[in-house]
């Protein structure tokens, strides 16, 4: 008997539009018991003009305090109680909600984020409260290094634009919201062209429908949230002293965003880089020289621009000397790829991405943003196959293409002695300081 003919790539989940511009997903999961519920809001902090900095982020926190005919208690407990879990996030281009509930929990998972989304209460009393708690945050995000570090030069990169203000806010914006302001804020953040319904696991098509029509499809259109300015990296260095054990050390440069042609290029430019125990910089600069205990390489991509970026946390002495071998690496990617770092750092991407459509949040949360960004789901065959045109001459090219822009943003954060290292990366890589 013949060998059965391989069965196609299962068709992506279809893009489902409710009559007022919602979009919904379904993408069943045989065999799971459990499902995972996803609405994200195409907007975040990015949206944000200077004197509502941190409200998107002060709003999601707000609505958790009470919503619909629901008490803050009471929103956590009836999820809780039908066995589910129930978060959300906020970043620059997305607000998300998350439920996980176990087989026919979407019912009421759907029900509570619609609530939370449409109807908060927002009252005064609970906003007072809210206000001391994100400032907290605030203080408690400032008091961790690792935390602060990367905040740094993200505003150093993206100096007076949204991509460069912290997703909290500052003390002196989150005071002046108000309950009336962040209901405005609310209408132009969760719109419900917005908004993508995105659900996987242990879900059918029709029921998906009927519940998202029910739950959102009476939501009233409203003021599109402002269209954010062009992102520009402008590039910098930001140099804080602080009494620590260690310097330390994020360093970012211009790259290309989520919707270019050099997208998979750059993850696995970041990859071969720094993305695991193989890479060039963790073995050059753990490994041989004992830099670092911690550095890694990274690719964070926005939907009109993107950095790579490395972290370290290193001796405050071995600073400076970290941030010429981070140069010299960089420097090196434009000129030789290894045909079995090129392969490694493929098989990594390619795994990382399979294993994350195991989780059922995870991949509606991915299925979510791609909508966001592409108008459509894509297929993991697709995704692959994306992976393995990467060539070692787009990673060359694509070296090229980051160094000539001569920009860089570095942060230093840590004892006085480290800060030398604070424009040696530019004057090593560009033979000039940063941002110049």
């Amino acid at each position: 008997m013949c060998a059965p003919l391989p069965n196609p790539e299962p068709a992506p989940p279809q893009v489902h539009t409710l009559a007022n511009g919602v979009r919904v997903i379904c993408d069943p999961m045989p065999g799971l018991e459990t499902l995972a519920l996803s609405v994200v809001a195409g907007h975040g902090a990015r949206s944000e003009d200077p004197a509502r900095g941190g409200w998107s982020h002060l709003l999601e926190h707000m609505v958790f305090k009470g919503a619909g005919s629901r008490s803050a208690r009471d929103i956590v407990e009836v999820i809780e109680a039908a066995g589910g879990s129930i978060n959300a996030a906020t970043g620059y281009e997305r607000t998300s909600y998350q439920v996980r509930a176990l087989k026919g929990g979407l019912d009421l998972g759907l029900a509570v984020t619609a609530d939370l989304i449409q109807r908060p209460s927002l009252e005064a009393g609970d906003l007072a409260r809210e206000k001391q708690v994100v400032i907290q945050e605030i203080a408690e995000a400032a008091d961790a290094p690792d935390d602060l570090v990367f905040e740094l030069a993200q505003g150093e990169a993206f100096m007076d634009q949204a991509l460069g203000r912290p997703i909290l806010g500052v003390r002196q914006t989150v005071e002046a919201a108000t309950p009336q302001s962040l209901e405005a804020w609310r209408r132009y953040l969760y719109a419900p062209e917005a908004l993508v319904i995105s659900v996987a696991g242990a879900v059918d098509v029709p029921e998906l429908l009927a519940l998202a029509d029910r739950d959102f499809g009476g939501a009233a259109a409203a003021e599109a949230a402002p269209t954010p300015s062009p992102a520009r990296f402008v590039g910098g260095t930001k140099v804080t002293t602080k009494a620590l054990e260690q310097a330390n050390v994020v360093i970012l440069m211009p790259a290309v965003s989520a919707c270019d042609p050099d997208y998979f290029v750059l993850r696995i430019y970041a990859e071969i880089l720094g993305g695991g125990m193989a890479s060039r910089l963790f073995q050059e600069a753990r490994e041989r020289r004992g830099l670092a205990y911690a550095i890694d390489a990274y690719a964070e991509t926005y939907a009109d621009v993107g950095v790579l970026g490395i972290f370290a946390g290193c001796s405050a002495r071995d600073a400076a000397e970290l941030v010429k071998v981070s140069a010299g690496e960089i420097a090196g990617m434009s000129r030789h790829v290894e045909p079995a770092e090129l392969a490694r750092a493929k098989a990594q991407l390619k795994a990382s991405m399979f294993m994350a459509r195991e989780s059922a949040l995870a991949r509606a949360e991915q299925a979510a943003g791609q909508v966001l960004l592409f108008g459509r789901v894509l297929t993991p065959l697709e995704l692959a196959a994306a992976v393995d045109a990467v060539t070692d001459e787009d990673v060359m090219r694509l070296g090229e293409r980051i160094l000539a822009d001569r920009r860089c943003a570095v942060a230093i954060l840590g004892p006085r002695s480290a800060k030398a290292a604070g424009e040696t990366f530019s004057r090593t890589l560009f033979g000039e300081t940063s941002g110049s």
